[in-house]
């Protein structure tokens, strides 16, 4: 428990000789010294996972994360014990603005990568559709830069349009021919039941009809062959071109991201929104905590012997400094005698 007392006193950068002639202080910078190492163990933690989606790496996440954590809970370290309790309350709150200010940005920092931990799943959500949105919008760019696949289905459909109505056409023939030979009266047929003129007429017809249709079969295929082998060859070239363009859609979920996606959540979600805010309140709190002690608690015994330890340094060096000088002119005065 000793060693992890001072652990703490050393966290809040309290001087520990001074600290052990002040036991009732001890409570006090060994929770200031607590909040001040969770903090740097959170900023770590926040690094890590911000750092784990921009290298895709563990070991970068981790080495980078310690290194981060270690910055800020030496920075920390480092603005609250800076702070003095002075006699004057108005001038440690005047001193203590600079040193908010940047608590709650480092607050703001280190919540950001949490916040999008603990809405990782409401954030993938939102990236999906983004990534969907983007595919179809990429497809759809591409569609209209490969303007030739449009206009070779246009000749196909041509060709293929003609087929129809020339089979049509032998379709109608066919049933001409069987009206006039079964006597079934139209405006097109004589009415009288069997091979008469008008129906060898018409099987003339037919037969023409279905000889055209077998030439136009034959012709029209390999033309629609080639242009099927034709819009095959770019669609090949299109899909081509949305292979390269694929792997930065599903790379998309970088920190920007995420944090515009996040954007995106609280402004569609109150409950978000809320819930967003009271975790960078939270941060805000934690991070600005041990400055808050510092100025509203009661000067303590710590504080005096912090002030008599450097009055007498102050002391020492102004003493040292009158005996350098009065060597000094004793010396200029021996020189010139």
């Amino acid at each position: 428990m000793k060693k992890v007392t001072q652990f703490f006193w050393f966290c809040s950068g309290a001087n520990f000789n001074l600290l052990k002639k002040a036991p009732t202080d001890g409570n006090k910078y060994f929770g200031i010294g607590g909040t001040i190492f969770f903090t740097g163990l959170l900023a770590t933690i926040s690094a890590g996972y911000a750092l784990m989606t921009v290298f895709q790496s563990i070991w970068y996440a981790i080495g980078f994360g310690i290194i981060w954590g270690l910055m800020i809970f030496n920075l920390d370290r480092f603005i609250v014990s800076s702070m003095r309790k002075r006699a004057k309350s108005w001038s440690e709150w005047k001193m203590a603005i600079p040193r908010l200010i940047m608590a709650i940005i480092l607050a703001l920092v280190i919540s950001k990568p949490l916040e999008l931990k603990i809405f990782e799943r409401e954030i993938n959500r939102k990236l999906d559709e983004k990534k969907s949105e983007m595919i179809a919008q990429s497809k759809e760019s591409l569609k209209n830069g490969f303007t030739e696949i449009d206009a070779l289905e246009g000749q196909k459909d041509s060709l293929r349009s003609e087929l129809r109505n020339a089979v049509g056409y032998r379709d109608r023939l066919q049933q001409e021919y069987d009206y006039e030979r079964f006597g079934t009266k139209t405006d097109g047929t004589s009415g009288i039941i069997g091979l008469g003129s008008n129906a060898k007429k018409k099987e003339q017809q037919l037969d023409a009809a279905q000889q055209n249709l077998d030439l136009l079969n034959q012709t029209y295929q390999e033309k629609i062959d080639l242009l099927e082998q034709e819009i095959q060859r770019y669609v090949a070239l299109r899909e081509a071109e949305f292979t390269k363009i694929q792997p930065n859609i599903d790379g998309f979920d970088g920190m920007a991201a995420r944090i515009d996606a996040l954007s995106v959540l609280t402004q569609e979600s109150q409950a978000m929104k809320m819930a967003n805010l009271m975790i960078i309140l939270l941060f805000v709190a934690v991070e600005t905590a041990p400055i808050f002690v510092k100025l509203i608690s009661l000067r303590g015994p710590y504080d005096d012997l912090l002030d008599l330890a450097e009055k007498g340094v102050e002391v020492y060096a102004n003493e040292q400094t009158v005996k350098l000088v009065k060597q000094s002119e004793w010396r200029q005065r021996a020189f010139s005698g």
